[in-house]
Formats: C-alpha cells, structure tokens, sequence
C-alpha cells in the first residue's frame, strides 16, 4: 500500500501540520545563514589573498602611510578590517616617525579589540545552525510520538486491532522524524564546517597582527643594532656608578 504526500497532510492533525510548519521555517533559515556566511567568507578570502601580499610589501619598504590606504580600499577582508582598524588608532601615535614602547603596547591592544571584533563578526549565525542542527530531530521526534498517539486512539476508537490496523499511521509519523533528520544533518555539516573556517580566518589574523607588531618594534632600533631599551638601561647603569662589594 502506497500513501502520497497529500494523503499524509490530510491526515495529519492540526499539531501535527505545525511541526511541519516550524521544521521547514528551520530549514530555509539555516540554508539562507549558510549560504550568506559562504558567500561572505568566500569574497573575504578572495580579497585577502590580494591584500597580504601587497601589505607585507608596503611594511618592508616602510610604507606605512600607503599600509593604511591598502587596508581602507579593502574593506571586505578580515585582515584588512582587523589591521585597519588598529593602525587608524594608531597613526597618530607614529606620525612623527618615531616608535616608543606605549606606541606598541597602544598597538597591541588595538590589534586584539578589532580581532575580538571581527571574531564575534564571524561567527554571527553560527548559533543559528547550531540551534537548528540540534533541536531539529527533537521536532520531527515530537511529531512522530504524537503521530504513533493519534494512530493508536483511531485504532482504539475503530475498535480494529492487529499490526496492519496502526501500520499506515506509523508510517505517517515517522516521516516527521525524517523530516527533522534531514533539516539537522545540513545544519551541522555547516556549523562544523565554518568553525574551522573561522579558526583558519582567526590564525590569518594573528600571524599578519604578528607581522605589524614586528615591524612597530624595529621601528625603536637605534644605532649599531642595539635597542632603545638597551640604550636606556646603559644609561641608567653608568648612572648608578660601580656596585660595592
């Protein structure tokens, strides 16, 4: 015995219907978050790959001026985003030329509030597919246990009995099971997927914030290689005078 949809929500009771109704509003919300975070994370890394490059060029040939110009025309890139960010509240700091230590602890924590930024950016909707991938075969679940009910009172209330009475209605209430099935199972592939994606996004981050701290901390070399910081603990020393035994 074949049953068709249509056959199944006629028969479906009203309960029963707004399941089916919540678990499809489920899927078009995590397959419409997926696809723009896929498309967003796509054209960031696209630009990336373009900004990188020419940044690094631009902070080895002591370019920081054309470093910020870089990072403003790529405004889809969470590199260019995160360190844009950090060296517009920097700049000022650095216009004469000259680097102290408050200029790169100054640095440092701009980095990490426009990396914390851009993280919380990233992830936004991640809990969506996380909430749909875990409560979605709970629905479908709810629906069948309902459903197998509704078979067993019209069993009851038919006065029939034996396995082939109720065998249509439980058939009809497991398909809301796989129904939440097949909403969860695309909702974690893509949760799974963009947490590593995000982790990888996250390491790009770092290791280029890490190249712009390297490059402000040069900048306070001074003569015969030696460091600011050497030279104003000499100073100091030769102040103190000879230690006495």
């Amino acid at each position: 015995m074949s049953i068709s949809l249509a056959e199944i929500w006629e028969k479906t009771p009203l309960f029963g219907k707004t399941l089916w109704f919540i678990l499809v509003f489920m899927s078009i919300w995590s397959l419409s978050v997926a696809i723009q975070k896929w498309w967003s994370l796509r054209k960031a890394q696209k630009e990336t790959i373009k900004f990188a490059p020419e940044f690094s060029r631009f902070l080895e040939e002591d370019n920081l001026g054309e470093a910020i110009n870089l990072a403003a025309r790529y405004k889809r890139s969470h590199v260019s985003r995160v360190l844009g960010g950090a060296l517009k509240e920097v700049q000022p700091l650095i216009a004469d030329g000259s680097i102290t230590v408050s200029d790169i602890n100054t640095a440092e924590r701009a980095v990490e509030r426009e990396m914390l930024m851009e993280l919380v950016t990233l992830k936004r909707g991640n809990a969506v597919l996380a909430t749909v991938g875990a409560t979605a075969p709970f629905v479908g679940l709810l629906g069948t246990v309902f459903g197998i009910i509704n078979a067993f009172n019209s069993m009851a209330t038919s006065g029939s009995g034996g396995i082939t009475a109720i065998a249509a209605g439980i058939a009809e209430a497991l398909i809301a099971t796989g129904f939440g099935l097949i909403v969860a199972i695309p909702a974690v592939w893509f949760y799974n997927y963009f947490t590593t994606k995000i982790d990888n996004l996250s390491a790009e981050m770092t290791y280029t914030s890490k190249e712009l701290i390297d490059y402000l901390i040069k900048g306070v070399s001074g003569e015969f290689g030696r460091s600011r910081f050497t030279r104003e603990f000499n100073t100091q020393a030769q102040g103190t005078g000879p230690i006495s035994q």
